[in-house]
């Protein structure tokens, strides 16, 4: 106790809506898609539909790979519940609980229903990294010397390292490694866009190949998790559950995607490479292959001479 008062938020924090990260990411391509739209006019032609399609495609599948590295929604939980709101206090609040597990740490939001109640307005999210790097306990200490609500740091010690439930290990590792694979996939994303700015398209679809590879062995990487039992977060009289959220039929998605294109590129290459080529606008104009021979003025004594 602190003058007679249980330790609390001097003043009430808002929930954080976005990650500046993911902001970052985000007006970083919007500002290349927009470049190219500044500049599309001068392409003549159907090139110009062709081209829109294939960079506003390709950047949407660049900024998918890098932004999901940042979001918080792999798995997502939410229960509504009557709980208690301070420790030690008999108080109990009607309040949704939310848990959302990304690669690089949990956020887990609490928010009332209505907001202000008790005097006070309940509406709290509340980041604990696992990253390499980070320390989810100290994370978790700081939590408690702040004095967090009670099912914020009720949910959030089903994760620590001293947790009987014994998860945190294995989603630490499983966001590492699935991590690395998001980020090979983007190294390969960039050497497929150069390939497919040569005359070697094949090779650019066999990279988009290898790119759509990488996101499934992301995906497969961080489903590890569910060899692993979940310990039960009973919250009140409910039970918070968790599945996979956006971020992973997102990237499930973007992979398929990426292999079905490259898989109609390659096929292309061997049925009908003249529209690969004029889809991808490296088709060879004969006017231009065969330029028309100057006018010529042939003396018809030599000609029967030869004949």
């Amino acid at each position: 106790l602190f003058d007679g008062v249980y330790p609390f938020y001097p003043q009430q924090r808002k929930a954080a809506v976005f990650d500046i990260r993911t902001i970052i990411v985000i007006v970083v391509f919007l500002t290349l898609a927009c470049s190219f739209l500044l500049i599309i006019p001068g392409i003549r032609g159907r090139a110009r539909l062709y081209w829109t399609l294939r960079v506003l495609l390709s950047l949407f599948v660049g900024v998918v790979i890098v932004v999901v590295q940042f979001t918080g929604d792999w798995e997502t939980g939410w229960v509504q519940a009557n709980t208690s709101y301070k420790s030690f206090s008999p108080v109990q609040v009607n309040a949704d609980i939310g848990l959302h597990i990304g690669l690089a740490g949990v956020n887990i939001t609490l928010r009332g229903n209505p907001v202000n109640q008790i005097n006070e307005t309940i509406n709290y999210n509340e980041h604990f990294p696992w990253n390499f790097g980070a320390d989810y306990d100290r994370s978790y200490s700081k939590g408690l010397e702040k004095g967090l609500p009670s099912p914020i740091l009720y949910v959030a010690e089903k994760f620590s390292t001293q947790s009987p439930c014994a998860v945190h290990r294995q989603y630490r590792i499983a966001g590492h490694y699935a991590s690395a694979m998001l980020w090979v996939a983007f190294c390969t994303w960039i050497i497929s866009n150069i390939l497919f700015s040569m005359p070697v398209l094949v090779y650019g679809g066999y990279m988009l190949l290898v790119t759509g590879a990488f996101m499934i062995f992301s995906l497969l990487s961080f489903s590890t998790v569910r060899n692993s039992p979940m310990c039960p977060i009973q919250i009140g009289t409910g039970t918070l559950h968790v599945a996979y959220g956006g971020s992973f039929w997102l990237m499930l998605a973007i992979g398929l995607l990426c292999f079905v294109t490259g898989i109609t590129i390659v096929a292309m290459h061997h049925l009908n490479l003249d529209l690969l080529k004029a889809f991808f606008d490296l088709h060879e104009d004969k006017a231009e292959e065969y330029q028309e021979t100057p006018e010529v003025f042939v003396n018809p004594h030599f000609v029967n001479k030869a004949l």
